[in-house]
């Protein structure tokens, strides 16, 4: 998708020490019950841990992201994606941003991670997940 194999980026919760990612891959798609499936990962680096779990994003997946930013905006915290299926994320919008990634149902493991955002963190994800849906070839929410 990005011309180097690295997918891109659904989002990121960054600061100088810390960052946590989604990265889709594209290129792998499947199609299951009608729905595409995507290869992706969240992937978590701080300089106490580092760690990387796979997911199997849908387009709805994508549609439940978007409105995620919309609850982040307002205050709201957020647990995305489904957590019956794939590992997942709670994101909590306080100062600063605190991002917990849960590996469940396999380990069992939640690493929560503080991260100081940029003052215009909510634009620059919905600007990444409007050039994922670009290169997905996936509409927008109405």
């Amino acid at each position: 998708m990005d011309g180097t194999g690295e997918g891109l980026e659904l989002f990121r919760f960054a600061d100088q020490g810390q960052s946590v990612a989604v990265v889709v891959h594209g290129e792998a798609q499947r199609v299951v019950s009608g729905e595409a499936f995507y290869d992706a990962a969240i992937v978590l680096e701080s300089d106490f841990v580092r760690g990387r779990l796979r997911l199997a994003l849908s387009s709805g997946d994508l549609d439940a992201w978007d409105r995620c930013l919309d609850d982040l905006e307002a205050g709201e915290g957020v647990a995305w994606p489904a957590r019956d299926r794939t590992p997942w994320l709670y994101v909590s919008p306080d100062d600063p941003v605190e991002v917990t990634v849960h590996d469940s149902p396999p380990s069992g493991v939640a690493v929560c991670v503080p991260v100081d955002v940029s003052h215009d963190w909510l634009e620059e994800n919905r600007r990444r997940l409007g050039l994922l849906r670009e290169a997905l070839g996936t509409p927008s929410l109405p």
